[in-house]
Order: structure tokens, then sequence, then C-alpha cells
């Protein structure tokens, strides 16, 4: 059974930066592709990045130049580094496999707030 644990997420001030990681079991990692996905609340859940076995990245436009996804495929681990973030990057965010197939994980809450 694969089980996706995010981590990270926190209260931060306008302008400042976070790292979410994601921690993947019961799968073989390093095969899948995996995404960065974000659900504000009375939203749809949605795409933000995803990363290839390879390494190719894509990012939704909203987040393009802000945040950097990358994976440690020895640590079963994906990551989101977010910078200069926005009252509007406000949401839980979660990981999955791209396209998203996995059981949903708990999510890690991003508040930004001055």
């Amino acid at each position: 059974q694969v089980q996706l644990v995010e981590s990270g997420g926190a209260l931060v001030q306008p302008g400042e930066s976070l790292r979410l990681s994601c921690v993947i079991s019961g799968t073989i990692f390093s095969l899948n592709a995996m995404g960065w996905y974000r659900q504000e609340a009375g939203k749809e859940r949605e795409f933000v990045a995803r990363i290839t076995s390879t390494g190719t990245t894509k990012y939704a436009d909203s987040v393009k130049g802000r945040f950097t996804i990358s994976r440690d495929n020895a640590k079963n681990t994906v990551y989101l580094q977010m910078n200069s973030l926005k009252a509007e990057d406000a949401a839980v965010y979660y990981c999955n496999d791209w396209p998203a197939r996995f059981s949903w994980g708990q999510g890690t809450q991003v508040t930004v707030s001055s």
C-alpha cells in the first residue's frame, strides 16, 4: 500500500520561503513521476509542479519562477522549495504521483499572512 506523508508547512509572511517534503513508501519511487498539488478551502485541488523520473520539471504558471520541485530517490522523497510566497499560495499542499493515482495523504498546511 502506497503511503504519502507531507511535511514542512507553516505560517509565513509574504515574501518568505518554505520547503515542503513528501516521503513516499510502498512503490518504486524512482520510477514514478511525482507531483505537488494544492487545495484551498472550498476549491478544487490544483496542480502545482511535477518532476519525472529523469528530472524533467513542469510548473503551473502561477508558481513558475518562484517554486522548485526536486527529488531524492535514495530517500524516497520529493521536495517543493517555495520562494517569494504570496497570500494566494496559501493552501493545503499534497504530493502524489503524476498524474495522481494514489490515495491522498493528509497534506501540509501553508498559510501566508502578514
